[in-house]
């Protein structure tokens, strides 16, 4: 069996998979936190919805998600 065989019949593919969920879903939850801290309505819902890998999660984290302060008049 040579190493294509063992990455198509499962051991490879599988342990590829749990890491690629693992790493998805922990930069969907900083992501799904971030926006729902800064009001972000829409980018919430489209984060929830699609599933790229944690591409857009990251994105959204460093480009459009950076939180702004909220200065208060006294």
């Amino acid at each position: 069996m040579n190493d294509s065989q063992v990455w198509a019949n499962g051991a490879g593919m599988t342990a590829f998979i749990v890491v690629l969920v693992v790493w998805s879903a922990i930069w969907k939850a900083i992501a799904l936190w971030k926006a729902a801290r800064n009001n972000h309505l829409a980018w919430y819902i489209i984060m929830l919805i699609l599933n790229t890998a944690g591409i857009l999660e990251i994105i959204y984290i460093f480009a459009v998600g950076k939180s702004t302060e909220v200065v208060e008049k006294k």
